[in-house]
């Protein structure tokens, strides 16, 4: 199942008109997938940015154009691979560092996505990217096979991870299978699946964006809504992170941050405070 087809399942089964997902699943992948619905789908670019975390099985000895089990084989190789030396490659890919994304990705090059080229039998050049990871931990080892545990920043491609890590240790690698146990703030254990969520209970959006917040005074509210921008020591905003925005109540008014003394505004919700739209939330 797409991330696309789990979206219009969660539209229709709510009774929604709009819903969309805070971060695309590859179709191989189970797991956590966070989605808005309502004046919630407003939220969503900024669950896209948040951290994840994920189990990954890889398989030595085995390359494919796709970097997962999906793919064409394009190499073979004999598997002589101790644990230590994948041990030693794991703690080498740990830290800020860059990415080239696979082919095989939506990644638009040319105002064409990368697996469009694939598919028409292109390979053309990527520019790296920064990516963090932040755990890589080996869970077990049964060569072939292996399955690690990863905490990474958004954009990290945990099949060119898999990849990468077979290259290090000489036998080459393909992602076979991948959970997804973390998004944000979202985890496995809260997770509720398609054929329950009759009993689902929806997260205000502003529970659902791990941001810094600022109590907004009701003598300003109004001005808030209607995007006036407002000094923004005003409004407790300062430095260069994103802030969401509270009436004194706890109800989100808006993301924004600072820029030039003044407050930008990402994201208003007059929808929240009193003109709900659906039924927002994630």
């Amino acid at each position: 199942m797409s991330s696309a087809t789990a979206v219009d399942h969660v539209r229709r089964t709510l009774g929604v008109a709009r819903a969309g997902h805070g971060g695309t699943l590859d179709p191989i992948a189970t797991g956590v997938l966070p989605i808005c619905v309502g004046a919630g789908t407003k939220i969503a670019q900024f669950l896209l940015a948040d951290d994840k975390a994920y189990i990954a099985d890889g398989v030595l000895g085995i390359e494919t154009d796709t970097l997962d089990r999906t793919g064409r084989v394009t190499g073979e190789r004999a598997v002589s691979v101790s644990r230590d030396a994948l041990v030693r490659a794991l703690e080498a890919h740990l830290g800020a560092q860059t990415q080239i994304p696979p082919m095989y990705s939506a990644i638009k090059q040319g105002g064409v996505r990368l697996y469009d080229r694939a598919r028409a039998g292109e390979e053309v050049e990527r520019a790296p990217r920064a990516i963090r990871i932040d755990r890589l931990e080996l869970l077990a080892f049964e060569p072939p096979r292996f399955r690690i545990a990863v905490a990474c920043s958004k954009g990290t491609y945990i099949r060119s991870l898999v990849a990468d890590i077979g290259q290090a240790v000489a036998a080459g690698a393909h992602l076979a299978e991948l959970r997804r146990t973390r998004s944000g703030r979202f985890t496995i254990e809260q997770a509720v699946t398609l054929d329950r969520l009759g009993e689902a209970t929806l997260i205000p959006p502003d529970q659902a964006i791990d941001l810094a917040r600022a109590t907004v005074p009701a003598a300003l509210v109004a001005q808030v809504l209607s995007g006036v921008q407002l000094p923004a020591d005003a409004l407790g905003v300062a430095g260069d992170e994103q802030f969401k925005l509270l009436d004194e109540t706890g109800r989100l008014l808006a993301v924004v941050h600072a820029e030039t003394g003044r407050t930008v505004y990402d994201r208003v919700f007059p929808e929240l405070t009193g003109r709900r739209e659906g039924r927002p939330g994630a």
